[in-house]
């Protein structure tokens, strides 16, 4: 009998799910080679083979969730309202923490670190959010710098949801929190004629 295939994609993904899982609900330093290994039916060869090591694993876990969530808000629909849609992709963002609590948990929970403010790559999750907010001011709909801009939101956004991920809002009450921070947040960097009109009136979350 020959010996168990180590590197196969049926393999791979078996460690990504299982060092997720493990990332997601226990420290860093308690996720080994042979953790993982055992975790995923495999042996330490696998790991070192197909990652390179515990390193390369967790950075396979990391670019997993940011491909997750890069791709959830690039699908989200798009119209000649950059507020609106700066709305749109905050919802996003929020569905997909929901739906994938354990990869934000590795991507946000500080198991790696995520940094809106820095270099934008081409698959960067905050580059959509920073697009709309780009048309936002220059239709003066929005004043500041957008990567400031895309800070604030994206620190509102992720209190929300890591509170809501914790247990810490019954169903309603993480609704309303949502809706309101989001409202406050852009109201905060509103344009005065945009500022007025988004007192009297709250867009569509």
């Amino acid at each position: 009998m020959g010996r168990p295939r180590t590197n196969d994609e049926a393999v791979k993904e078996r460690l990504v799910a299982c060092a997720t899982e493990m990332l997601a609900t226990g420290p860093r330093e308690s996720v080994t080679v042979r953790a993982v290994a055992a975790a995923a039916g495999t042996s330490t060869t696998a790991v070192y083979s197909l990652f390179g090591g515990k390193d390369g694993l967790i950075e396979a876990v990391r670019d997993r969730a940011v491909a997750g969530l890069f791709q959830d808000l690039s699908g989200a629909p798009a119209s000649e309202d950059p507020l609106a849609d700066i709305y749109t992709l905050a919802g996003a963002y929020r569905r997909w923490g929901r739906e994938h609590s354990h990869l934000y948990t590795v991507l946000f929970g500080g198991a790696q670190s995520f940094d809106p403010s820095g270099a934008v790559g081409t698959h960067d999750p905050i580059r959509p959010l920073l697009a709309a907010i780009d048309r936002a001011v220059t239709a003066s709909l929005l004043a500041g710098d957008p990567t400031s801009i895309a800070l604030s939101l994206w620190v509102t956004l992720h209190g929300v949801v890591t509170l809501e991920l914790a247990g810490a809002f019954d169903a309603p009450t993480a609704e309303a929190a949502f809706r309101s921070a989001m409202h406050a947040t852009v109201r905060g960097w509103a344009t005065p004629t945009v500022f007025r009109d988004l007192r009297r009136t709250e867009l569509v979350l």
